[in-house]
């Protein structure tokens, strides 16, 4: 049986604000996450309010908090996003 594994969830929230422009930009940002072997799965909500994204290989919350805030949905302020720690098994 495997032991914990600390992984951090990314929830983004869409604003009143939101603009789908910045959903291409997003995309590309997820990709570069896969790319280095830091992002595990993600999606959106069937009610388009927003999504999640699962961080791994990231030494700590802080650093997981740096990583979502390069996010282009941080970054345009188009929607609020949350960083848990996540001890998953």
């Amino acid at each position: 049986m495997g032991g914990v594994v600390t992984r951090y969830l990314v929830m983004a929230m869409r604003r009143s604000s939101f603009d789908d422009a910045v959903i291409a930009p997003h995309l590309v940002f997820l990709e570069e996450l896969r790319a280095m072997g830091q992002l595990e799965m993600t999606g959106g909500f069937s009610d388009r309010s927003g999504g999640a994204y699962v961080l791994v290989n990231v030494s700590s919350l802080d650093e997981a908090r740096a990583v979502a805030a390069r996010d282009p949905l941080a970054l345009t302020g188009t929607s609020d996003l949350t960083v848990y720690e996540w001890n998953t098994r």
